[in-house]
């Protein structure tokens, strides 16, 4: 179900011929990259938080050598940064842990794109279940991702370029 609603979110910008199906699971960066024969930190990984209210996340996609930085969090956000707990993240966001991206989710989830992924032409972030991605530019994921804005919440990606 979670594929289905990642399948038809892309569908509304054209992009569904952009996703890659596997016959093996593609749930990590490290598992993602060796299916797809390219660099970890070209997949486009999706770090998800709650937001300010309980009911509501945000969502983070970035490089996936990238780990989100405590504080550019709180200096952005306003609160200290709180990860999904496993139970939660199917609830919030619509996809399970293994499929979650930003594509087809809620009205309760705040998308951002970190500024980790810019250093790239095309990125692979997960289309909705544990064995897919989709191929897409930057500036196609910034289009059908529906962000609200890029953010620098990131570190350690610098050290890798």
């Amino acid at each position: 179900m979670s594929y289905e609603k990642a399948k038809k979110h892309l569908e509304k910008y054209g992009f569904e011929d952009k996703i890659i199906s596997f016959d093996i699971s593609t749930e990590t960066v490290t598992l993602a990259a060796k299916a797809l024969g390219c660099e970890e930190r070209e997949i486009a990984k999706s770090i998800t938080f709650y937001d300010d209210a309980e009911d509501k996340c945000i969502m983070i996609v970035a490089a996936g050598d990238a780990k989100i930085d405590n504080k550019k969090f709180k200096d952005k956000f306003g609160f200290k940064a709180k990860m999904l707990q496993f139970e939660d993240v199917e609830r919030l966001t619509g996809h399970a842990v293994g499929g979650v991206c930003p594509f087809g989710v809620g009205e309760n989830v705040r998308v951002y794109l970190d500024s980790s992924l810019d250093r790239f032409s095309v990125v692979f972030p997960a289309a909705g279940c544990h064995n897919n991605c989709v191929k897409l530019t930057v500036d196609e994921l910034k289009k059908c991702s529906e962000c609200l804005e890029v953010v620098d919440v990131c570190k350690a990606w610098q050290d890798n370029e």
